[in-house]
Order: structure tokens, then sequence, then C-alpha cells
């Protein structure tokens, strides 16, 4: 938080370099590789991505995600419990135009590699990717002078939502197994001195993929579940010292069946964590700061707001004035120093695949800064 100038974020997983990717798909493939080679590798991507956020005036940064092949079936190398792979589940919105999902399924529009399922107990198998991991970000932020970050952990729910449960009695038991699993994780982020952000795609995309078939009221009645397992989960962890990101899927789309934001709000803002990361930059979510505005009385003075005013799925360049303007309509709700300036979704989601070109992705960076400038100076 800042009462003199609104700080800067983004979602965390951003454009990796080709040798990291490789590094990734050979372990991902169960072919041999130099373990220290790799440890390398990923350590100064690490470094690299730090300097570049650095640059760009990024105030709260993070690892990119360099060494995950993704940001929620990457427990799989660090839990047991997972094997094999799944089917797909279509998003509502894809297949209702086939025609579309055909065409981006051709022109390699959607990432292809394992989603293995819940086949077994989960429990952790692993911890030092994880310390790997703290080590690199933390060597990074003292070798660039910056001392704001954040690490990205998924929610018990979005890991339902790609792997799903074949071991579990029920998916209440198979999310509360995460839960408990993943606490580990959530707390050597903050113990390290980090902010740990949650993703919970699930409370948004989940409606259209996951839930697509619930009447609402189930559906609600599912993320409000999600929800309170992630509250437990969570339970030792300093509510300051953590964020959530909602999202409703980083894909081109038509994105018509996504839920409003109005619908999902009072559930997820029953959540734990204090930051709330939401998309506002795209066209399909662009108008709800109406909602904050209309439901301003149920966010409590606690909750610090972090719209994405720069979009995740374009190579446009947001125009200063236009992040300007898109963070006033929250600073008018809640004050300049519970508004952070974030992006959509992450530019890196999955190894390897990004629309966005990685320069234009720290172009958008330097953009957001200047606007966030702009809308602190009440320009």
């Amino acid at each position: 938080m800042s009462n003199v100038q609104i700080l800067t974020t983004h979602v965390g997983s951003l454009p990796r370099p080709q040798d990291v990717v490789d590094l990734i798909f050979k372990k991902e493939r169960g072919e041999p590789f130099d373990q220290d080679v790799f440890d390398q590798t990923m350590r100064a991507a690490v470094d690299d991505v730090i300097a570049r956020q650095v640059k760009a005036g990024i105030d709260i940064v993070s690892d990119g995600e360099m060494s995950k092949i993704s940001y929620a079936t990457y427990i799989k190398d660090r839990y047991t419990g997972f094997d094999g792979d799944s089917p797909r589940r279509t998003p509502a919105d894809l297949e209702a135009f086939p025609g579309f999902l055909t065409k981006i399924g051709q022109r390699g529009g959607t990432p292809t590699y394992r989603r293995p399922c819940c086949v077994g107990a989960i429990c952790l198998r692993d911890d030092r990717p994880l310390a790997i991991d703290l080590a690199n970000l933390k060597s990074a932020l003292i070798k660039h002078k910056t001392r704001r970050s954040f690490m990205n952990a998924p929610s018990p729910g979005v890991v339902a939502l790609f792997q799903p449960n074949q071991y579990y009695a029920s998916d209440d038991l198979y999310l509360e197994a995460l839960g408990e699993a993943l606490r580990s994780e959530y707390e050597a982020i903050v113990g390290a001195g980090l902010i740990l952000q949650i993703d919970s795609p699930d409370l948004g995309l989940g409606r259209h993929m996951m839930y697509k078939d619930l009447e609402e009221s189930d559906y609600l009645r599912r993320i409000e579940r999600h929800i309170e397992i992630l509250n437990h989960a969570l339970r030792n962890v300093p509510a300051e010292q953590t964020r959530m990101h909602v999202c409703w899927g980083n894909y081109e789309g038509p994105h018509h069946k996504d839920v409003p934001l109005q619908t999902i709000l009072p559930a997820v803002l029953g959540a734990k964590p204090n930051g709330l990361l939401f998309e506002t930059a795209n066209p399909r979510h662009g108008h709800e700061w109406e909602t904050i505005h209309e439901m301003r009385a149920l966010i409590p003075d606690t909750k610090i707001l972090i719209p994405g005013v720069i979009d995740s799925t374009t190579n446009f360049i947001e125009h200063p004035r236009l992040i300007a303007q898109r963070l006033k309509r929250f600073t008018d709700v809640v004050g300049l120093e519970r508004v952070i300036a974030g992006s959509d979704c992450g530019f890196g989601t999955f190894a390897g695949f990004g629309v966005v070109d990685a320069d234009i992705v720290f172009a958008k960076f330097e953009a957001m800064v200047e606007g966030a400038a702009l809308a602190s100076s009440g320009k």
C-alpha cells in the first residue's frame, strides 16, 4: 500500500526464454537433462526477469514463474498422487462457436501438454523446487535492489479444475486434501518474507468449465466451498501478506458465457487474502468497474483492489491516459492508497505459449507505470 502513489504489479507469469522452455519440456517428457544446468538456467532467467521488471518501473515484482510448466499443473512434480493425463474440458463459450474452436486449435492457439489426474493420496513429495524458487527470487531482489515481491501458488480449486479427481470419495475430500497439502507451500512463501498470490481462476473460469452444467445457485455454493477450504489452508498466513487472482480464462475468445463479477463478488470478498486481482482491461469485463461502484458497501476496508488495466491477450500497448482513466474509476471508490495497478492475467500462463511478444509485455508495463503516475497526480 502507498498513500502517495498508485503502485504497480502484475499477475505473475511472464514469457520464458527458449532455453528455459526447452529444459522444462525435457523434464516434462522424462528425457535426460543436467540438473545443474537446469538450476543455473532458471537462476539466470529469474535474475533477468527481475531486472527487466525493475527497469520498467514495476513496484511489486515476481519471478515470472520461470521454473513452472504452468501455474497449476506444476504441483504434480512437488506432490504425490498425480499421474497420467485427463480429457480437456472445453469452455462453454468456445463450444458455442465450434468453427472458432477448430481455428484456434489449427493455429496452435491452445497449449498441449499433460494434465494428470489425481490417482492417489496427496502429500508433499519434494520441497526442493520451492526452496530453489525462493532462493533464486530473493537473490535477484537483493542484486537489483528491490524489496517488494510476490510468488504465485494455485488455489485448491484451480488444481481440481485442471487435474480432476479419480481417487477421493468426493470432490470436497479432494479439495480438502489439496488445501492441506498446499498449506506448506503457502506458509513457506510467506515465511520467506514474500507476498503470497493465490491463483484462483476456478471462481470465475470454473463457471463455464468445471461447473458449466450446474444451476447458478449450485455453482455459487460450490465456489463458496472452494473459498472455505482455501481460507482454512491459509489459517496460519496473515491476510495482509496475501492476495488472490480471479479471472475468466486467459485466452482470446467470445467470453460471452463468463459469469458476471456482480454474481461472484459477494463470495469472492469472503476469501481471506486482502489483495484482489481481477480483470477490467478486456472488452468483456471492462464495464465491471460499475459493479465495484454499485457494491462498494460490501467491500471491507481491509481489501486492496488490483484491477487489470492492461490486457494479457493482445499486443496493443495501452495508452497511459487510458490506464489512468481505468485506475481513477477504482480510486474514486476506495481511495488511491487501496488501489494497485495490475494486469488482467499472466503473460506466460503456460511455458512456451503466449500471444504477447516478450518485448511488448515490458512496453505494456512501462505504459502501466506511466498511467499509474498520471492517476496518482490526479491528471
